[in-house]
């Protein structure tokens, strides 16, 4: 089993604004799609709210600590402990929000962002920081949309 992070950010880590993502960037969409595509998904209840229904072709897990909520597509759990649980002998990328990051990044093997040179003033939630010298760092490819420049990075723990 491996841990993987993924989530776009901005020149100071901004994730999202009144709970959606700051960019819609067509190819990181793309990119967030083909990565995760056949593993296990986990993210928070709000993460989870966010979207318009579960992600098809991948595990949904929703960490609640809710102990009523249900979420149609997904399985819900109460800790991380029972999310990497659930997903022993799988693949599993960790896909928000800004806590559910926080509380994995120390059982990641790689975290995977999309890098954006851009920055959102009012940005209301933040990719927490970690330190990026355990970690070996590979530009996996960069480009533009819309005028905004990004790079998909991948930092694998050494």
């Amino acid at each position: 089993m491996s841990i993987k992070i993924i989530a776009a950010v901005g020149k100071n880590n901004e994730l999202g604004k009144n709970g959606d993502l700051i960019w819609h960037i067509r190819e990181d969409m793309q990119f967030f799609k083909k990565t995760t595509t056949g593993s296990a998904v986990i993210m928070g209840r709000k993460t989870f709210d966010s979207l318009p229904k579960a992600l098809p072709n991948r595990r949904n897990i929703v960490i609640s600590s809710n102990k009523n909520f249900r979420a149609d597509g997904a399985e819900v759990v109460d800790s991380i402990q029972k999310a990497i649980d659930l997903t022993a002998g799988q693949d599993a990328f960790i896909i928000g929000g800004a806590s559910v990051y926080k509380a994995f990044i120390p059982y990641a093997d790689a975290i995977y962002l999309t890098e954006i040179e851009a920055e959102c003033p009012d940005a209301d939630t933040y990719f927490p920081t970690f330190d990026k010298t355990a970690y070996s760092r590979e530009v996996i490819n960069s480009s533009t949309e819309n005028g905004i420049n990004f790079a998909f990075v991948k930092y694998t723990n050494k």
